[in-house]
């Protein structure tokens, strides 16, 4: 989960759980932003949340830790973090994949 230095890092995030019709989505890019992380989020067709995050490293830690709790209608049941590459700047909601 190391990005191009010791500060920075980029992770994949899978959420799964009740996460899709709670507002998880405007809640994460909202988090992001707070954050000051890049990066985009997406629900995915199988019930998921899927996020990239990028940034410092104790901001993408933060976040991942916000993950795991969720906007207060969510129920989360899993998050499973991996290492990811992105380039780019800002925070997104993609289309449903």
């Amino acid at each position: 989960m190391t990005g191009a230095d010791d500060t920075t890092m980029t992770v994949r995030v899978r959420v799964s759980g009740r996460v899709q019709g709670v507002c998880y989505r405007d809640w994460t890019t909202a988090r992001a932003h707070h954050h000051g992380l890049s990066g985009w989020v997406r629900n995915r067709a199988n019930g998921t949340v899927e996020a990239v995050v990028a940034g410092e490293r104790s901001a993408v830690m933060a976040m991942i830790g916000e993950f795991r709790q969720g906007p207060p209608a969510a129920r989360v049941d899993e998050v499973v973090v991996a290492s990811e590459s992105f380039s780019g700047s800002g925070f997104t909601r993609r289309p449903t994949l």
